[in-house]
């Protein structure tokens, strides 16, 4: 495992320079290290007030998405599983519908605050109606609760796009996901939801570790099954409101980030694939943007559009993996 993420931290650390080096403008590591130090300038305004927050928040998105996929994959014992399947995305645009709607004018920090506060109000939504079913219910019925409500969600979010042409311009941007044009404000906004995140990960790993085990055998080992279940889940649920209000809706980061950690570390615990997860998802995210950047120049790809490039043949080779097993 060490050798993992030794790896990581060196391919993200290359991300990184890479990130504020290339783009419409290529700069040249001196122009770089003199914006760093506090050179004046358009270069300089470019690289630190556009380069440095738009790949901080890549990295804290990034990891975000990798860290809710695994809690939400773990504790559902699904591989296929991602954040979005607990409505967060589909309560975020509804939140930032419904604010645009409200207001005439909202800011990109704004947007992002509606968007947190639509995602947890819908996963708060979820564990309430889950609650309601006792004990009976499991991970199916989280999930497919929050399937039930992001359909709904969509579709009231439709409803209000049809009528208000301006909610409609501002969510094709918010819609497109991604992190150009992020700045501090934004980052603040995810940033302690990462934080209490991870930090919940890892205070839970050992009780994931025993819930790879059936139901019965992990109660019978002194674990809550039904409580770290939903700890897990309310984990996710955060980590995933803290990337959309950051980033937008990106998709497949959460699906992907898990599998190639898993992967890299195949052996590691789950405090170990913790840590190799969100290094995998940073680094994904920030190599995903700069791709973005110089794949349609002048202009920039969808963050979305890039991702499925690398989510889709991981997910079919999966499908595939598995279907081969069970033959």
């Amino acid at each position: 495992m060490k050798k993992s993420v030794t790896m990581l931290v060196l391919i993200l650390g290359l991300a990184i320079i890479m990130s504020l080096h290339l783009g419409l403008n290529i700069y040249a590591p001196a122009t770089v290290l003199s914006a760093l130090r506090g050179a004046d300038g358009t270069d300089a305004i470019i690289i630190t007030s556009l380069r440095i927050p738009r790949t901080l928040v890549a990295i804290c998105a990034g990891a975000a998405l990798g860290l809710s996929g695994f809690l939400v994959q773990a504790s559902t014992r699904n591989p296929l599983a991602e954040p979005g399947l607990l409505g967060i995305n589909a309560g975020a645009a509804f939140g930032v519908v419904l604010g645009i709607t409200l207001s005439d004018t909202l800011g990109l920090a704004a947007i992002g605050g509606l968007a947190l506060a639509g995602g947890l109000a819908t996963t708060a939504l979820v564990f309430g109606i889950v609650a309601t079913a006792g004990r009976t219910a499991g991970p199916g019925t989280t999930l497919m609760t929050g399937v039930t409500l992001a359909a709904m969600l969509a579709s009231l979010t439709q409803v209000l796009l049809l009528v208000d042409e301006t909610a409609l311009e501002a969510m094709l941007f918010w819609l497109s996901g991604g992190f150009a044009d992020r700045s501090f404000e934004v980052l603040a906004l995810g940033l302690p939801s990462l934080v209490i995140g991870l930090v919940g990960a890892i205070a839970i790993a050992g009780s994931l570790d025993v819930l790879r085990l059936d139901d019965d055998s992990a109660g019978a080992l002194g674990v809550r099954v039904t409580g770290v279940r939903m700890g897990a889940l309310a984990l996710g649920a955060l980590l995933a409101a803290g990337a959309v209000a950051m980033a937008g809706p990106v998709v497949f980061l959460g699906l992907v980030a898990p599998h190639l950690a898993r992967r890299l570390a195949p052996r590691a615990t789950s405090a170990g694939q913790i840590v190799v997860t969100a290094l995998t998802g940073a680094s994904i995210a920030v190599l995903a943007d700069i791709v973005a950047r110089l794949i349609v120049l002048p202009g920039e790809a969808p963050i979305g559009a890039v991702l499925a490039l690398v989510g889709v043949p991981i997910l079919v080779s999966l499908l595939r993996r598995k279907a081969e097993a069970v033959l």
